[in-house]
């Protein structure tokens, strides 16, 4: 039973919670062993809020999932994981969470209590709602960008944070597109909200993300409108092709390989992208701590 539940809070998942080291990275944090154990704690809390999220969720999605091709066999739906069950540990792991939040500080407390809060109405009932559904998604992953800096108190870029939003809505995006492409006349079906987007409209709305993502994270990398460093401040914009390639390659699998329905998995599986995503980490620290 607890491998059931361990599968339900799917753990390969998890590595979006990385978004709460950001601010540790960025800030110029990484040496600093006690921002290091705040952010870790942080980390950590986020796994296991994110965790009972995905069982309530299940919970919520049961019948539809069950009709899915790959989601009837996850715990819930298979009844591997029976719902009673499901339930007492999403309950368990969110209480569990929040009592650590707490721990952690005040206004960490409030981000991952709005994580919670925006997720569970999202799993219930907004998933439903065109437009919100993908941006609670892309939400989830500012707070938990803004939970990482609130825990060790330090300030990131404004464009920055604007560039994690945009990339998260652009994800999101993509991931409804491929669901409508990959179940064609039976999307409605898995997927309520499906109905009420066609082909032609994520398209676009893709186009303007890939954009704003992009200029985002250049105007970032270039220090825009950043409080005055002068010559100290590191050439982040050595880091832009990497940011750049990363996303036409995203682009890439998407049309030419029909991935993209699940985001996590093309970061797992896609070898060009992985080294993308080392060399830009790898550089970036080098210019923060090294220049």
């Amino acid at each position: 039973m607890l491998f059931q539940v361990l599968l339900s809070t799917r753990p390969r998942q998890w590595v979006k919670n990385l978004f709460v080291l950001a601010a540790l990275v960025f800030s110029e944090h990484l040496f600093d062993w006690a921002q290091v154990r705040a952010s870790l704690a942080g980390l950590g809390c986020f796994c296991l809020l994110s965790g009972a999220i995905y069982l309530f969720n299940d919970v919520f999605d049961v019948e539809g999932d069950r009709r899915h091709p790959r989601k009837s066999k996850r715990p819930v739906a298979s009844g591997a994981l029976p719902v009673p069950q499901a339930i007492l540990a999403g309950s368990l792991l969110l209480a569990a969470a929040l009592g650590a939040a707490y721990e952690l500080g005040t206004s960490f407390f409030f981000v991952a209590s709005a994580y919670a809060a925006t997720n569970l109405a999202y799993s219930y009932r907004l998933k439903r709602v065109v437009l919100i559904d993908v941006l609670i998604v892309a939400s989830g992953f500012l707070l938990r960008a803004l939970g990482g800096a609130l825990i060790i108190e330090v300030r990131i870029s404004e464009w920055f944070i604007l560039c994690i939003f945009t990339l998260a809505l652009f994800l999101a995006t993509v991931k409804r597109r491929q669901e409508l492409v990959k179940l064609h006349g039976s999307a409605a079906e898995h997927r309520a909200i499906l109905e009420e987007y066609n082909l032609a409209y994520l398209d676009q709305v893709i186009s303007v993300l890939t954009s704003a993502t992009i200029i985002c994270y250049a105007l970032y990398a270039m220090g825009v409108g950043e409080p005055g460093q002068g010559d100290s401040r590191p050439p982040m914009q050595w880091t832009i092709p990497f940011v750049l390639y990363g996303i036409l390659r995203y682009l890439y699998i998407v049309h030419h390989y029909e991935g993209g329905d699940s985001p996590t998995m093309v970061i797992w599986e896609d070898r060009p992208l992985q080294i993308t995503m080392v060399l830009w980490v790898g550089v970036s620290v080098a210019l923060l701590y090294f220049y």
